[in-house]
């Protein structure tokens, strides 16, 4: 409620937004690149502080630190360590995560299965592609099995085959139970898998 971020140099880049996102949906956030999107994502997940918010996530109040490790996400222009494979990319936020060893392990090799990368899981991320880097991104993002997933633009330069796959991920994470929560300018990506969608313009 009220969420609002004057950046210096009063740039309003958000103006007041109210809203609210169903537990077990996958809801879309749509608009413009620029329109606040991903401040409203980072206000969410404590990267940036508001100029004014109030509101819960998950239960608590939006910044409670406990609630924050039941949620996974994958920022718009993420950067994972170049000298890190694949797997021990998952495997470093699971470990992030709290999660010991052995569940990583199981975790991590359940994941590169399921977004397609079972055969790159020894590659260092510095040969990736967009789209590679973008799958490992949601792995990453899911691999301490959160409540609500929150993904900003992860359909970002991935070929069409890549974000039908990406796609898949989504609603199986739906069906297992799981809030979904999607940063796209492509409405058309949006229509395809959200529940309900929400436009942002200019904040």
């Amino acid at each position: 409620t009220n969420v609002s971020k004057t950046y210096r140099g009063k740039v309003r880049a958000l103006r007041g937004i109210d809203t609210r996102v169903r537990a077990g949906e996958i809801f879309g956030l749509l608009g413009p690149n620029g329109a606040g999107k991903s401040t409203l994502v980072k206000i969410l997940m404590t990267v940036i502080r508001p100029t004014t918010a109030s509101g819960t996530m998950l239960g608590q109040r939006v910044g409670h630190k406990p609630t924050l490790a039941r949620v996974g996400y994958l920022p718009e222009h993420h950067r994972f360590p170049e000298y890190l494979t694949g797997a021990q990319v998952i495997d470093y936020y699971g470990a992030l995560a709290g999660m010991p060893r052995a569940q990583r392990r199981k975790r991590r090799d359940e994941l590169l299965e399921i977004v397609g990368m079972k055969d790159w899981a020894n590659t260092k991320v510095r040969g990736y592609s967009k789209g590679m880097r973008q799958r490992v991104g949601i792995a990453q993002a899911i691999v301490n099995n959160p409540d609500l997933v929150v993904l900003d633009e992860p359909t970002d330069g991935v070929d069409p085959v890549g974000r039908r796959d990406i796609r898949a991920i989504l609603v199986r994470l739906k069906e297992q139970g799981k809030t979904v929560f999607l940063n796209s300018h492509l409405l058309s990506e949006l229509e395809m898998v959200c529940d309900r969608v929400a436009i942002l313009v200019q904040g």
